[in-house]
């Protein structure tokens, strides 16, 4: 059974797939993007979704990831790595480039689809740079679109035409 008719039985939209999966961490709208379009979503309507929902979460990461991580450090030796782990991915060698550039090195962190970079990881970083919401925001947002820009051409084949 392919995965367009079982969320059709299912009954969930397409679109409400497409934007949930662009709220994940780690798929983002790199992934959301090719499984919308391939889910039967013209590519710029799942861009457009994608984006949507990549965007979503953010505000809120930069809000409450402190938190949520002094939070976990307490529930358990598993949650304390975790967190740790975060916090080293956050502030590593990408996190200082940003911290240099700032607009400019967030965006570009964001925009640029590779593994470990995107919307979740650009506000992560933003939190634990202590940057303040109208400084991080317009950066992951631009990174978000840019990101979606270049995915959506991807998944349509102009990259591969170009090449």
């Amino acid at each position: 059974m392919e995965i367009a008719e079982l969320i059709s039985q299912i009954g969930v939209g397409r679109g409400l797939v497409t934007l949930i999966v662009s709220m994940l961490p780690v798929v983002e709208l790199r992934g959301a993007i090719p499984i919308g379009a391939s889910l039967g979503l013209p590519v710029w309507q799942a861009a457009v979704i994608s984006m949507v929902g990549n965007i979503l979460p953010t505000p809120f990461i930069i809000a409450f990831v402190r938190e949520v991580m002094d939070w976990l450090r307490g529930k358990s030796a598993r949650a304390r790595r975790f967190v740790s782990w975060l916090e080293a991915k956050g502030s590593g060698k990408k996190a200082d480039r940003v911290r240099q550039a700032e607009f400019w090195g967030l965006l570009l962190f964001v925009a640029i689809p590779l593994p470990g970079t995107g919307a979740w990881t650009g506000a992560l970083v933003a939190a634990l740079l202590n940057m303040r919401m109208r400084q991080a925001l317009p950066p992951i947002i631009l990174g978000v679109l840019i990101a979606g820009i270049i995915i959506s051409l991807a998944t349509a084949g102009v990259i591969s035409l170009l090449f």
